[in-house]
C-alpha cells in the first residue's frame, strides 16, 4: 500500500514538473535583478551544493550516457543558477558587507580568515576545473560527437542487415534507429554544453576580481575604511563567495567528465571499477611489495607505507583465494556434466534417438561453441528462433526446431548445414572478428582475412574488433559473425523450403484450417486430393518462393480445378494465378510497377510447340541449338536489366511459364519467371527487354 501511495505521489510530481521547471528558470532570472535577503541566499547556496552533489552521484550510477540524456540541458540551468547566485551575493557584499552565514563561514573557517590563502585555494580550484577537468571533458565530448556522427551510416546499414536477415522486427529496427539518433544528438549537445562549464570558470575569475576591486573601492570611498581594512573585509567575503560557488561548479565539471567518458558497460561506474581493478590480483600483490620497499627507503615514513602494503596484500590474497575457489567449483561442475553426459550416452533410448534423421540440423566446430552457449554470452540459438519466425511470416513455412551439435571433425570455425542427414552448405566464420562487405561506396581498403560471404557469395574480409570502426567509416557494411551465420541459414531454409515441408507438416496445416474453414477442407481432402498431392502443390509453390500462408485460397483453388485436372504441376500454376496479388507484391518496385523481360511471340510459340505430353507429365523437347540461342539472348537481356538496376524478371504466357522456368532453373537458379495471368490489373508492367532468337530481328 505504501509503495502504491509513493508511486501515485511521484506520478503527480512528474505531471507538474514542467510548471516547476519553468518556475525555476524564471526565478533564476529574477535573482539577477531583485535583491535577495541574506537568509534566502544561504538557502539557495545550500540548494546549489545539494543539486551539484546529487548530479555527480547520479552520473556514478549511470550505465549508458543516454540514461542521463537530460544532462546537457541540466548543465545549462545549473550554470545559470550559479551565476545568478554570484550576482546576488555580489550585490549583498558591496551594499551591506555581509552576504549570509555560508559565505562568511567559508571565508573565516575554511581558509582561516586569511583572504590571501583563500585566493590561492580559489585559484587552484579554478585551475583544476578549467585546465584539467573542463578541457578534458570538452575534448572527449568533441571526439565522441565526431565519431558518433561518422559511424551513423554504418550503424544504420547494420540495422538494415539484421532486419533483412530476420534477426529483428520492424519495431526493434525503429527503436535502434531512434537510439542512434539520440546518441548523436546527445554527444553533439554535450560538445556544446561543455562550453558552459568552461565559461563558468572564466566568469568566476572575472567576478572575483571585480568584487575585490569594487569592495576595496566601496569600503575606502563610501564607508571610510582604510584600504587594508577594506581589502581584509571585502576580499575575505569575495573569496568565501568564490569558494561556495566554485565547489559546486567543480562537482558539475566532474559529473560532465564522468558522463562523456563512460564506455559501453552493463554496470555502473562503481561496479565496473571494482570488478576490473580486482580482476588481476597479481598486480595488487606486486603493488604491495613495492609499497613495502618504499617504506624501507631511508628518509621516507615507514608506518604509512607498511599499512598500505598490508592492506593491498590482504586484498590480493582474498581475491586470489576467491578466484581459485570459483575456478575449482566451475571445474567440478564441468567434470560432473561430462560424467553425466557419458552415462547418458550409453542409454539405449539415446542411441536410438541419435539414429533419427533431423529435417534440418547444423554441426559446428569447437571454436563456435561459445556462440551457442548462453552461459558464455552466445545468442545464436535465440537468433535462429527469430529466423524461423521470420520464415514463417514470409513463406508460411513452419520450420521445425533446428538441432545444433558440435563436431570435432570440423575445423574450429567451420559449420555445416544438413537436411535429412545430407550436407547442403558449409562455411567458416570467426567469432572474434567481424565480416566487412564492400557496399559499393568504399573509400579506403582495410586489411583483413579475405573470404566470401556465405549467403550470397559476395567478396568480403574478416576484420578485427580494433578495425571495425575504421571499416565502417571507410564505407564497408560490417556484420557480426552471429548475423552472418543466421543470414546464411535463412537463405538455406528458403532455398530448400520444399524439402523441409513434410507430409506431417501439411496435415497439421490442413487440420488448422479445418477448425476455421471446415467446408473448404472437406471439399478437397480427401474428396479430390490426398495430403501427398496437396504437399506436392505446396512444394512447387515454395520452390519458386511463393508464400503459402494463404492456405485457404490454395485449397479453394484446388477445389475448383482438381475435379477436371489431376496434374499437380498444372494445379500449382492455377494456385499461382490465385495468389497473383501476393506474387506481384514481392517484385513491385518503389513506384508500384514491375520491370520485366518479355519473350517474343514466335519464340513462345516455338516453346509451346516443343512441349510433349506423356503419362508421367509434360516435358520440353527443344532443339539444343535453339536452347543455346535462347540462353544467349536471355543473358544479354539480363545484363541489360542489371544495368538499369532492376531485378531480372521474365514474363511469359501461362502455357509456357512452367517450362521456361524448368529450362532456366539449372543455369540461372534465381531467375524469376511469371506469367501474364499472375499480374493483377492494377499493377503496371514496364518492359526492359525482349528475348528473341537472332534470326527474328
Amino acid at each position: 500500500m505504501a509503495d502504491a501511495t509513493r508511486a501515485v505521489s511521484l506520478s503527480r510530481f512528474v505531471k507538474y514538473s514542467d510548471i516547476l521547471m519553468a518556475g525555476v528558470v524564471v526565478l533564476v532570472v529574477v535573482m539577477m535583478v531583485i535583491p535577495l535577503p541574506a537568509a534566502l541566499l544561504d538557502i539557495l547556496l545550500a540548494v546549489n551544493i545539494t543539486i551539484s552533489l546529487t548530479v555527480l552521484l547520479v552520473t556514478l550510477y549511470v550505465v549508458e550516457p543516454l540514461d542521463f540524456s537530460v544532462f546537457p540541458s541540466l548543465l545549462l540551468v545549473t550554470t545559470l543558477f550559479r551565476l545568478a547566485l554570484n550576482v546576488s551575493s555580489t550585490r549583498l557584499i558591496l551594499l551591506h558587507g555581509y552576504a549570509g552565514q555560508i559565505i562568511e563561514s567559508f571565508g573565516n573557517f575554511v581558509v582561516g580568515g586569511n583572504f590571501v590563502v583563500g585566493l590561492v585555494i580559489f585559484t587552484i580550484l579554478v585551475i583544476i576545473q578549467f585546465v584539467v577537468i573542463t578541457n578534458g571533458a570538452g575534448r572527449v565530448a568533441e571526439v565522441a560527437a565526431r565519431f558518433t556522427l561518422d559511424a551513423m551510416p554504418g550503424k544504420q546499414m547494420s540495422i538494415d542487415a539484421d532486419l533483412n536477415a530476420g534477426l529483428i522486427d520492424e519495431e526493434e529496427a525503429r527503436r535502434r534507429r531512434r537510439l542512434i539518433e539520440k546518441e548523436a544528438d546527445f554527444y553533439g549537445a554535450m560538445d556544446g554544453a561543455s562550453k558552459f562549464v568552461k565559461g563558468d570558470a572564466i566568469a568566476g575569475i572575472i567576478i572575483t576580481l571585480i568584487n575585490i576591486i569594487g569592495g576595496i573601492a566601496v569600503g575606502a570611498l563610501m564607508h571610510g575604511l582604510s584600504v587594508q581594512e577594506a581589502a581584509q573585509r571585502y576580499a575575505l567575503l569575495t573569496v568565501g563567495d568564490g569558494l561556495v560557488t566554485q565547489i559546486p561548479a567543480l562537482l558539475i565539471s566532474t559529473a560532465t567528465g564522468v558522463v562523456v567518458t563512460r564506455a559501453a558497460s552493463d554496470s555502473n561506474l562503481g561496479a565496473d571499477f571494482t570488478a576490473q581493478m580486482l580482476a588481476q590480483p597479481r598486480s595488487l600483490a606486486i603493488a604491495a611489495v613495492v609499497l613495502l620497499f618504499l617504506g624501507m627507503v631511508p628518509g621516507l615514513p615507514f608506518l604509512p607505507f607498511l599499512i598500505l602494503s598490508l592492506v593491498t596484500g590482504a586484498i590480493a590474497y582474498v581475491v586470489t583465494k576467491a578466484a581459485k575457489e570459483e575456478q575449482a567449483r566451475m571445474e567440478a561442475e564441468e567434470a560432473a556434466k561430462r560424467q553425466a553426459a557419458v552415462q547418458e550416452s550409453v542409454r539405449p533410448s539415446d542411441i536410438a534417438a541419435s539414429l533419427a534423421v533431423e529435417p534440418f540440423e547444423v554441426e559446428i566446430g569447437y571454436g563456435l561453441i561459445p556462440m551457442v552457449d548462453r552461459g558464455q554470452g552466445g545468442d545464436l540459438l535465440d537468433r535462429i528462433t527469430m529466423v524461423r519466425r521470420r520464415i514463417a511470416a514470409e513463406l508460411g513455412l513452419l520450420v521445425a526446431p533446428i538441432r545444433i551439435r558440435d563436431n570435432l571433425e570440423l575445423g574450429p570455425n567451420e559449420y555445416v548445414a544438413k537436411i535429412r542427414g545430407n550436407e547442403v552448405a558449409r562455411a567458416e566464420i570467426y567469432p572474434d572478428r567481424y565480416l566487412a562487405m564492400d557496399s559499393g561506396a568504399v573509400t579506403e581498403k582495410v586489411d583483413g582475412l579475405q573470404t566470401v560471404e556465405p549467403a550470397f557469395g559476395l567478396p568480403a574480409i574478416w576484420v578485427t574488433e580494433a578495425d571495425r570502426d575504421r571499416a565502417e567509416l571507410a564505407g564497408y557494411t560490417v556484420v557480426d559473425p552471429a548475423s552472418v551465420a543466421t543470414t546464411h541459414l535463412a537463405e538455406i531454409i528458403k532455398r530448400h523450403a520444399p524439402e523441409l515441408l513434410g507430409r506431417q507438416d501439411v496435415k497439421e496445416m490442413i487440420d488448422s484450417v479445418r477448425e476455421s474453414h471446415p467446408a473448404v477442407v472437406e471439399d478437397v481432402v480427401p474428396e479430390l486430393l490426398t495430403i501427398g498431392e496437396v504437399q506436392k502443390v505446396l512444394q512447387n509453390l515454395l520452390r519458386e518462393r511463393v508464400p503459402i500462408r494463404d492456405v485457404v485460397t490454395i485449397l479453394e483453388t484446388l477445389g475448383d480445378y482438381a475435379r477436371s485436372v489431376r496434374n499437380v504441376d498444372v494445379l500449382s500454376e492455377y494456385c499461382r494465378q490465385a495468389l497473383a496479388r501476393t506474387i506481384c507484391r514481392q517484385y513491385q518496385g518503389d513506384d508500384g510497377s514491375i520491370s520485366a523481360i518479355t519473350i517474343s511471340p514466335s519464340l513462345e510459340q516455338m516453346i509451346a510447340d516443343a512441349i510433349e505430353e506423356t503419362d508421367q507429365g509434360s516435358y520440353l523437347a527443344l532443339d539444343p541449338t535453339a536452347v543455346q540461342r535462347f540462353f544467349d539472348s536471355l543473358s544479354q537481356q539480363i545484363a541489360k536489366s542489371a544495368m538499369l538496376s532492376s531485378q531480372p524478371i521474365v514474363l511469359t504466357s501461362a502455357v509456357v511459364r512452367l517450362h521456361v522456368k524448368r529450362l532456366t532453373e539449372r543455369a540461372i537458379p534465381g531467375l524469376v519467371v511469371l506469367s501474364y495471368n499472375e499480374i493483377v490489373p492494377d499493377v503496371k508492367v514496364r518492359s526492359v527487354g525482349m528475348v528473341s532468337l537472332p534470326d527474328e530481328a
